[in-house]
């Protein structure tokens, strides 16, 4: 999560909110009355505040409007959230059930951070390792059971080997294991994963 928080009060201005998005490089507001959260101010919501382009407002009519505009008279009052303890899945869950792209996190009723969309691509990069050099090895498990990465794990260790980062994929109705490893010793890692007889992709 991001826990340099941005916030808002519910008479705060739709102009100084705009003002705040725009400075800060954000797309998203919590508005909180004290310590309680009571609402949500996004760039959808606020473009859905906006006079239409066929209105026969001015310019200037139109900042005037959202120098008076509160937060409190657009905002969405109903703020989906997720607790600091939940799994990030949990996170994922509730975005892709609700089809929202943030999550005020709270922790003992009291906001503690933000969860948007960049920050579980950000999180997904980094337990993938991306970035980092190195190669990946593939290995196909056909028949998952106990101990599998264990044997991976021993097979290497034996040969002084080593894994820089490991996930678990399904494909279809087969697990992949993802070894990212180090260039130079990738064949290494490979020669002995054959020979320990698993099947690599």
């Amino acid at each position: 999560m991001t826990t340099k928080l941005i916030i808002v009060n519910p008479q705060t201005t739709v102009s100084t909110a705009i003002v705040l998005m725009k400075e800060n490089q954000i797309h998203r507001l919590p508005v909180l009355e004290g310590n309680v959260l009571v609402g949500i101010v996004t760039q959808g919501i606020i473009a859905r505040a906006l006079p239409s382009q066929a209105t026969s407002l001015s310019v200037y009519e139109t900042n005037y409007l959202l120098t008076k505009t509160t937060v409190a008279d657009i905002m969405e009052k109903t703020v989906r959230t997720v607790s600091a303890s939940a799994q990030l899945e949990e996170a994922i869950f509730q975005m892709r059930q609700h089809k929202i792209g943030v999550l005020p996190v709270m922790q003992s009723a009291q906001v503690v951070g933000i969860i948007t969309n960049n920050d579980i691509l950000d999180a997904f990069l980094n337990i993938s390792g991306y970035g980092e050099p190195g190669v990946i090895s593939r290995v196909r498990v056909t028949h998952d059971h106990p101990g599998v990465i264990f044997a991976i794990g021993k097979a290497l260790a034996e040969h002084n080997l080593s894994i820089q980062t490991l996930m678990v994929v399904r494909e279809h109705q087969e697990r992949v294991i993802e070894l990212h490893i180090a260039s130079d010793q990738a064949t290494a890692v490979n020669q002995v994963l054959v020979d320990a007889g698993f099947e690599l992709i």
